[in-house]
């Protein structure tokens, strides 16, 4: 019998369903696995006796037929998610000891659907990486291992927790959150499913901010349709988040099934980079002849733009993350390092509760706002987002439905192998997915095959703004033709 941490989420919502084993089973299987993965890492803060009460109001419900759409589902929380009552840091010392008194409105939507909440994940602080090393509670280690080596992996950033934790079945599902790619780059890596849907689609209330105009959530599970599932709770319309978009959340489950027969698949050709693996060009080839044989055209486009994402994107991130992360000064909450005055102290907060990498992009977004250098660097990165914005426009008006790419330009990497003197090194993870957040679209990453090391790879398919029905249906073809990537083997148990 599969393990009960083992089940998909659709599988154990079934099981709940027909009370093949209760909700407060299927969370003590979470976590005792949670106790035995603590070499992981992936979560900052676990919350069983929260966990066993929320399980216990699910088996009441159920037995009363009254369960909701994510009743007795034990999910893990990317600790950038204010939740009430429960220890909330960003991953960054600033903010220790902060007990938000209110719920972000993504997870409040979880809860009120049923879902039960594990703990909170670890991440790169304030968001910011690419493999969850910059966390001030430790590095996120990968639950996959190259064939033959110990060596440790990163699982990717910043929801390295919650990709970790999804791979290593420490929770059925987990929120994560996208600003240049930190739902698709660590789904890659971990061999997860990741989406980040259009900019708008979900609220960003409660959620700690990095960059405002390119934030947005979504979820990591091990399935696409476990993705839709938790997406459908996720999504919606919110007074209290300017940005949150008032459209109808579809039926993002009912979308899987619906197939590619008939729909065109767009190639670009500028996401063929100088230097890209010759196994990461053949998962994209077999890709694109998957979604053929399934009935779509393929055909290659142009977004000529793109080459200019990456540095616009490290200029736009960093500019609003330095005015988003103002408000960290140890007056009203987190810590408060002690200063000869006011002054002082803001400076002594700041410097011990900032790591190397949260202080570097705040010196890079004060630099290009300021008054010498506002036009020559944000403002042109704002004019050349909008022109990559305008790229993907012409190939959806030319008759595109969805665009395949590869999701990142290699497999996971070895703990400490980025950290060179050149952090643009690290930067180059995001070529493949900064431009979808730059335009504001839809991005999903799925397993599609392995390395020659036995690592996963994802390929990422882009779609038209709210469309995610199409991405999940384009998404479960490649699901299928690829099939189930092997999750490994507990050696950290």
């Amino acid at each position: 019998m599969t393990a009960l941490n083992e089940l998909t989420l659709a599988e154990a919502r079934d099981g709940l369903k027909a009370k093949d084993f209760s909700a407060r089973e299927i969370a003590q299987a979470h976590l005792d696995a949670i106790e035995k993965a603590q070499a992981l890492n992936a979560y900052i803060v676990a919350t069983p006796d929260r966990a066993l009460k929320m399980a216990d109001v699910s088996d009441a419900k159920i037995a009363k037929g009254e369960a909701r759409p994510l009743e007795g589902l034990p999910l893990g929380i990317k600790d950038l998610f204010a939740t009430q009552g429960v220890h909330t840091t960003a991953g960054s010392k600033i903010l220790e000891g902060f007990e938000p008194h209110y719920e972000s409105n993504v997870s409040s939507q979880l809860w009120r659907d049923g879902a039960v909440m594990l703990g909170k994940l670890n991440l790169d602080e304030f968001a910011m990486g690419s493999s969850n090393e910059t966390s001030a509670y430790g590095k996120t280690i990968s639950p996959w291992r190259r064939q033959g080596s110990d060596a440790p992996l990163v699982p990717g950033g910043s929801s390295g927790g919650s990709a970790a934790a999804v791979a290593a079945h420490l929770c059925l599902g987990a929120t994560a959150t996208d600003t240049g790619g930190s739902i698709r780059q660590p789904a890659a890596f971990t061999g997860t499913v990741g989406i980040k849907p259009t900019y708008g689609r979900c609220s960003r209330w409660g959620i700690i901010a990095y960059a405002s105009s390119l934030d947005q959530a979504g979820p990591i599970a091990r399935t696409v349709q476990d993705c839709a599932i938790l997406l459908g709770s996720m999504a919606g319309h919110d007074p209290r988040d300017t940005t949150s978009v008032d459209l109808p959340v579809p039926d993002f489950e009912a979308a899987i099934s619906r197939g590619v027969k008939g729909l065109t698949i767009g190639i670009p050709k500028e996401y063929r980079v100088e230097g890209m693996p010759a196994e990461i060009q053949r998962l994209w080839d077999q890709g694109a002849e998957w979604l053929r044989e399934a009935g779509a055209t393929v055909r290659e486009i142009s977004l000529p733009h793109t080459q200019y994402a990456l540095p616009a994107y490290y200029i736009v991130a960093p500019a609003e993350a330095s005015s988003n992360l103002a408000r960290y000064d140890g007056v009203r909450y987190g810590l408060r390092v002690p200063g000869k005055d006011i002054a002082g102290m803001y400076e002594n907060t700041r410097a011990a509760g900032f790591g190397r990498e949260v202080k570097r992009r705040i010196m890079i977004g004060t630099y290009v706002l300021s008054a010498g250098y506002y036009d020559a660097y944000y403002v042109r990165a704002q004019k050349i987002r909008t022109l990559i914005k305008r790229d993907f426009e012409a190939a959806y008006a030319s008759g595109i439905d969805a665009i395949l790419t590869p999701a990142t330009p290699s497999a996971a990497f070895g703990i400490g192998e980025m950290a060179s003197a050149d952090p643009v090194e690290m930067y180059l993870n995001d070529v493949f997915t900064v431009t979808v957040n730059m335009a504001g679209l839809p991005g999903i990453s799925v397993p599609a095959g392995l390395d020659a090391q036995g690592l996963p790879l994802g390929l990422q398919l882009i779609g038209r703004p709210f469309d995610e029905e199409t991405l999940f249906a384009a998404a479960q073809v490649v699901e299928n033709a690829a099939g189930r990537i092997s999750l490994p083997k507990a050696w950290w148990a």
